[in-house]
C-alpha cells in the first residue's frame, strides 16, 4: 500500500534545497496523475500530499497549472533522451545502406510515446486544461523551453529522415503533439463508453492509440515530402 503521509520540509535556503523543493512537489504531482486526471488535482490536495500549505507550494510554483508545465517539460525532456535507443530497431531496418522505411520510424515513435502515460495525459490537457488559470510570463516560460525541446525532437527525426526540410521536421513534431492530444482521450475512454464499445456494432470506434498514432504520423510524413 502506497504511503501519502506528508513530507516533513524544513526552509528551503539554498538552490539546491529549492530545488529538492520543487522536485517533491511534481513527484506528488506525478503521484496525483497515476489516480485520477489532472482536472481532479487541485492545488490543496497537492499541497497535501506533498506536505505544505498552499502558501508555501506557490513559492516555487505560482499555480497548479504551472506545476503540471514543469512536469510537461521534465517528462518531454527525458522522452527525448531516451527516444534513439527506442528507435534503434526501425533504424536497423535501414542499415543496409537504403534510407529507414517512414512507416517503421513512425510506429517505433509512436509506440514508444503510448508507453509513456503521463506525458501522453499532459499534451491531451495542454489546451484544455493548463493553459487557463496561469500567468503571461509563466506561460512564456514554458514554451519557451517547450520549443526547444520540440526542437530537439524535430533534429533527431530528421537525422533519421534527412528527405524532410528543417521546417517540415518541426510540422511533423507539432503534428505529433496535436494527434496525441486528440487521440489519447479517444483511446482511454469512461467506463461507459469502454463497456458500450464492447459491443459489435461500435468495436470500430474502438482506438488503439500506438496503431493509429503510427498511422497518422505515416500519411503526415508521406504528405510532408510530397509537398516538399
Amino acid at each position: 500500500m502506497t504511503d501519502h503521509r506528508p513530507t516533513e520540509f524544513q526552509r528551503a535556503r539554498s538552490a539546491e534545497q529549492r530545488e529538492v523543493r520543487k522536485r517533491a512537489i511534481l513527484d506528488a504531482a506525478t503521484q496525483l496523475l497515476a489516480e485520477m486526471p489532472v482536472s481532479d488535482i487541485s492545488l490543496r490536495e497537492l499541497s497535501r500530499r506533498v506536505g505544505l500549505s498552499k502558501t508555501n507550494v506557490v513559492r516555487y510554483f505560482e499555480t497548479r497549472e504551472a506545476v503540471f508545465f514543469e512536469l510537461l517539460n521534465r517528462n518531454l525532456a527525458q522522452w527525448i533522451e531516451e527516444l534513439p535507443a527506442e528507435l534503434a530497431p526501425a533504424v536497423a531496418s535501414g542499415a543496409s545502406g537504403g534510407p529507414v522505411p517512414s512507416q517503421a520510424l513512425m510506429d517505433a515513435l509512436a509506440r514508444s510515446l503510448a508507453r509513456r502515460t503521463l506525458l501522453c495525459e499532459l499534451f491531451s490537457s495542454l489546451g484544455p486544461e493548463l493553459e487557463r488559470n496561469i500567468s503571461a510570463e509563466s506561460v512564456r516560460d514554458f514554451k519557451l523551453a517547450h520549443i526547444r525541446l520540440l526542437g530537439d525532437l524535430a533534429d533527431l527525426l530528421r537525422h533519421h529522415l534527412p528527405e524532410l526540410t528543417p521546417a517540415a521536421a518541426v510540422e511533423l513534431v507539432s503534428l505529433t503533439v496535436v494527434c496525441t492530444a486528440g487521440l489519447w482521450p479517444f483511446a482511454h475512454p469512461s467506463p461507459a463508453v469502454a463497456e458500450a464499445q464492447r459491443n459489435p456494432g461500435l468495436a470500430h470506434t474502438r482506438v488503439d492509440f500506438a496503431e493509429r498514432l503510427g498511422r497518422t504520423l505515416h500519411v503526415a510524413v508521406t504528405g510532408l515530402l510530397t509537398l516538399g
